[in-house]
């Protein structure tokens, strides 16, 4: 996670005109990445700013996501736009959706437990 975030001020401080982030937040919990994202926002605001991520909520700031398979897109559209279509955008947020609930679940049991 140190490392990531010192590479994103690294970016972030060369100022480029277009500045692409590939997996740049998989290290870091989802607190410290919404913090990240929040200030890469405010500081590329009007430029273009690509981010390659597996984790939805990395993507819920986008202006537009493009999805791809296999190197083929196959959906576009802003995250509202892909949330409510049929597709594969839709599933994979809901599995994730899941998946940190039942981690909430989780941590919670552990906390009855001490």
């Amino acid at each position: 996670g140190q490392k990531q975030r010192v590479a994103i001020a690294r970016a972030l401080a060369s100022d480029p005109e277009i500045l692409i982030f590939d997996d740049a937040l998989s290290a870091v919990d989802t607190e410290t990445e919404e913090k990240i994202l929040a200030a890469v926002m405010e500081e590329r605001r009007g430029r273009t700013t690509v981010i390659v991520s597996n984790r939805v909520s990395t993507l819920q700031r986008a202006d537009l996501i493009a999805v791809l398979d296999a190197a083929r897109l196959i959906q576009l559209g802003t995250p509202a736009e892909l949330a409510k279509e049929d597709g594969f955008y839709a599933e994979i947020a809901a599995m994730q959706a899941l998946s940190v609930m039942e981690q909430e679940d989780d941590d919670e049991r552990l906390k009855e437990e001490a």
